[in-house]
């Protein structure tokens, strides 16, 4: 009797084991290029350890990856290489690299280095800005080959896409404007005025309004989308760089560089609040899910861990060389 009891639990035990949904396999990682450490590294959020170095990638800057985190496309920040395909030139490329094999898989030709990346929500399209050609361009994930070179404003230097995919923003620093694209056609379909040198922008959840920043004169700009409602702009602080928005979406952390600061922003109240960060917080992301921010220095291997709600560093992760730049966040990892 104790044996049939036993077998029973058993099988129990392995039927629920299939059935339940384990929370433990399904994590979030951070992958951080390190622009002149010329590599890539994948990240624990729930630990702040590096899990990972992916080999030689050179001086990648942008990074994009896949929904599944299979893949990244990293952007080169250099214009060194030299590349015919079928008659076409390309003088830089994006790096493949193949998450769950550990390594890069392939060269992707474009023409011209590459700022910052840019993956459509059905994972079908990495959209790249090119400062010196003036031009987004548009990679087919599934056949690696561009197939769209937009022209914008002079000084393309930022792309962000709506939650839905149909459209999508991108940052002209030269030109002072942002462009709307209309991601069916790759045709731009509107441009607006965003003040003195715009570069990076965020999304507010609801993707009713887009936010920037204009570095040398300081300023937060907030840019409403859905109608014509006049540009607001939000005195901040100097040299702004890296700029995301808070889990909830009513914060954005935003770096100042010169004053050494990450300084948080209310969207509703427009409070702010101000952490010192020294030397020279840079690049920065909010990790999704996790109540966390990643800001990395300017001039020193290092990113600090920062709490959303209570403004506290609380970790450091140091970088094995490089600068950490644009970072990929991926939910539910499972490689």
């Amino acid at each position: 009797m104790k044996s049939i009891k036993t077998m029973v639990l058993l099988l129990l035990t392995m039927v629920l084991s299939i059935v339940l949904p384990s929370q433990s396999f399904a994590e979030t990682k951070v992958f951080i290029p390190l622009g002149s450490g010329n590599t890539v590294i994948q990240v624990d959020a729930a630990t702040d350890q590096i899990e990972m170095d992916f080999g030689f990638v050179s001086n990648p800057h942008g990074l994009a990856a896949t929904a599944d985190g299979e893949y990244l496309f990293a952007g080169n920040l250099n214009q060194n290489e030299s590349y015919n395909i079928k008659g076409k030139f390309f003088n830089s490329s994006l790096a493949l690299v193949h998450v769950f094999h550990g390594h890069v898989m392939h060269q992707l030709p474009v023409n011209g280095w590459s700022h910052h990346q840019t993956m459509t929500p059905d994972d079908r399209y990495v959209l790249s800005t090119h400062p010196m050609e003036g031009v987004v361009s548009v990679m087919d994930v599934l056949t690696f080959q561009v197939v769209a070179n937009i022209n914008t404003d002079p000084g393309p230097y930022y792309v962000v896409i709506t939650k839905d995919g149909n459209r999508a923003f991108v940052s002209n620093s030269t030109a002072g404007t942002i462009q709307e694209i209309d991601t069916a056609d790759w045709s731009i379909v509107r441009t607006i005025d965003a003040g003195m040198m715009p570069e990076h922008m965020v999304l507010s959840k609801d993707n009713s309004t887009l936010y920037v920043v204009s570095p040398r004169l300081g300023l937060l700009s907030e840019i409403s989308l859905d109608n014509d409602d006049p540009r607001k702009e939000f005195t901040i602080g100097k040299n702004l760089h890296g700029l995301d928005i808070s889990d909830d979406g009513l914060v954005l952390f935003i770096a100042s560089r010169d004053t050494e600061e990450l300084v948080s922003f209310n969207i509703v109240s427009g409070k702010q609040a101000r952490l010192s960060l020294s030397p020279n917080p840079y690049h920065l992301n909010t990790i999704t899910g996790t109540g966390k921010v990643y800001v990395s220095s300017r001039t020193e291997p290092l990113i600090w861990v920062i709490d959303q709600q209570t403004m506290e560093v609380i970790n450091t992760i140091d970088l094995p060389s490089g600068e950490g730049h644009q970072m990929a966040i991926v939910e539910n990892f499972d490689g």
